[in-house]
Parts: C-alpha cells; sequence; structure tokens
C-alpha cells in the first residue's frame, strides 16, 4: 500500500491505534498518531488491556520503559489483539542492552504474532542473532554485516516483516528487501522519532489487511511519509527544539494533503 492510499484510509476510517508505550516519548508518540488521521489510546494497565485491546484496530508495544508487570499487560493485550485479527507492531527498544530487554523482546516474539518488528539496527541485529553494539537504547555499530544485512536476517529467523530505522531505513519481508531515503539528521537529535515511526507504522497496518502479515511496502510507505516530514519540518527549523512541533505540522499536512508529499525515495534493494 502506497503512503497516499493509507492517509486517505486513515482519514476516512479514523481507526484506533492502541500503545503499550514507554513514559519518555508517550506524548510524541500520541500526537504522531493522531496527525496520521488515527487515534490514539495509551492504556496500559493490566486491568484494562484486553478491553481496549477488544476495540483497538492495532496494537503497538514499544519496550522503552521496562518492567515485568509491563510485558505481562503487553502479552494480555497482543493475546487479545491475535484474537480479533488486528495487527501487532513491536518496538524491542534497548534489545541487546540488557538481557531483560532482550528475552522480553523474544518472549513477545515468541508468543504473540507480531505482523511487523520496527527497531534501530542494533536491536534488529540482536533479534537476528547477530552482533550489534546498543548503549542504552541508541544503536552505535553493527559487528556483524551491515544494517541491510540484519533487517534480512531478522526477517527470514523471525518469519515476519522487519524494519530498522538509521540513515537509511530498511524494510524486510515476504517479497523483497527496500530501502527508504527519506529523513533529515534532526530527527536523530530528538527523542522519540524511533518510537513515532514505529507509531506511524501502527497506524498505516490500521488500515491494511494483515491475515498474512503487514506488508513490507506498506511499512517503507510509513518511514517514508515520516521521513518526508522530518525533511520539511528541518527546512524552517532552528535546532531540534523547534524542529519537534513542525515534525507534528508535518505530518499532519501530509495527512491532510497527500498529494503533497511527492515521490517518496523508495527503492528495492
Amino acid at each position: 500500500m502506497e503512503a497516499t492510499e493509507a492517509l486517505e484510509r486513515l482519514a476516512e476510517r479514523r481507526p484506533l491505534v492502541h500503545h503499550l508505550t514507554n513514559y519518555v516519548t508517550v506524548n510524541l508518540v500520541a500526537n504522531v498518531t493522531l496527525c496520521t488521521g488515527a487515534l490514539p489510546v495509551m492504556a496500559q494497565s493490566a486491568e484494562e488491556v484486553e478491553e481496549m485491546a477488544s476495540a483497538a484496530s492495532a496494537l503497538v508495544i514499544n519496550l522503552g520503559t521496562l518492567d515485568p508487570g509491563f510485558v505481562e499487560a503487553a502479552l494480555a493485550a497482543g493475546k487479545e489483539a491475535n484474537r480479533r485479527g488486528a495487527p501487532v507492531v513491536l518496538d524491542p527498544v534497548g534489545a541487546g542492552a540488557t538481557a531483560l530487554r532482550t528475552r522480553s523482546a523474544e518472549r513477545v516474539l515468541s508468543e504473540l504474532s507480531v505482523a511487523a518488528v520496527c527497531g534501530n539496527a542494533g536491536e534488529v541485529a540482536t533479534l537476528a542473532g547477530l552482533s550489534g553494539e546498543v548503549r542504552g537504547v541508541e544503536s552505535l555499530s553493527l559487528q556483524n554485516g551491515d544494517a541491510r544485512e540484519a533487517t534480512v536476517e531478522a526477517a527470514r529467523t523471525l518469519g515476519t516483516t522487519v524494519a530498522a530505522t538509521g540513515p537509511t531505513d530498511y524494510v524486510s519481508g515476504p517479497g523483497g528487501t527496500l530501502a527508504v531515503e527519506n529523513g533529515h539528521p534532526l530527527m536523530g537529535r530528538v527523542v522519540g522519532t524511533g518510537c513515532a515511526s514505529t507509531a506511524a507504522i501502527g497506524c498505516f497496518a490500521a488500515v491494511q489487511d494483515t491475515r498474512d502479515g503487514l506488508d513490507p511496502e506498506t511499512a517503507a510507505a510509513a518511514l517514508a511519509y515520516f521521513g518526508r516530514a522530518g525533511e520539511a519540518a528541518a527546512q524552517d527549523a532552528d535546532g531540534p527544539g523547534t524542529f519537534e512541533p513542525r515534525l507534528l505540522d508535518a505530518l499532519a499536512r501530509f495527512a491532510q494533503d497527500p498529494g503533497g508529499l511527492g515521490e517518496p525515495r523508495v527503492r528495492e534493494t
């Protein structure tokens, strides 16, 4: 699905996207979801996650601020989403940085049907069984192979669509591997843009038939939309402080006028 089609469907359907996300970036993630045309809900209490998941068109699980109770709530919500056929998107934040984070990501992947995984190159490499350096939640380098190879291997190993974000985003899954070359360096200077790009994928997944998983082209389209908004925001930004609100403005503007996106830089690789 192309970005223009997805944005038109989002405007028409206004799907509810349920996020179990981290408290560092929750506000940005909610606003990005709203700017795409979807409706965000950030419920993660164990007492209500199943009920909320039963009403949502997609579930995004973000492991950014992690504790055992969060994992149990995420699994409960994910099982309800799976039961209903709603796509589950995982952001394995910090996988490879600590044993808890790696185990938690692996547990989500083993106990749930996950339509897509979106992380940085180091996190993706960890899930692929490769060596990637992750310090805190930031990917510093890959010790074995590059980001594209890690993405391809993770998609093969996990049996789902995988996206690795970075200077060039890579998306791999059934049908091939794509490179997305939209974006701007300022995106790496605002905390939460990685979480927000996963949220964009979750929104696009909410309006696609995902019975056979999330189409890599749809995930790439979401990242291209997000990257194009970053490019537009950077034109008038003085730095990271003014970049973030301009990013939201650009996302909303493109959602209202998808034709303004132009031609995203997405290629087969």
